[in-house]
């Protein structure tokens, strides 16, 4: 279930801890942090690398 609008996120065949998938109802980019049962946790936004 999505942690931000409760939606079943169905997960592909695969897909491990630690994979970024998409809520298909509210479109949150969620971390998987469990699976069997599925679990997610909502991502961390990306930083931006400046080249620094």
């Amino acid at each position: 279930m999505c942690p931000e609008c409760d939606a079943p996120v169905p997960l592909e065949d695969g897909v491990g801890r630690g994979e970024v998938v998409t809520c298909p109802e509210c479109n949150a980019e969620l971390e998987v942090v469990g699976l069997d049962p599925a679990r997610f946790v909502v991502a961390p936004p990306e930083e931006v690398d400046w080249g620094e």
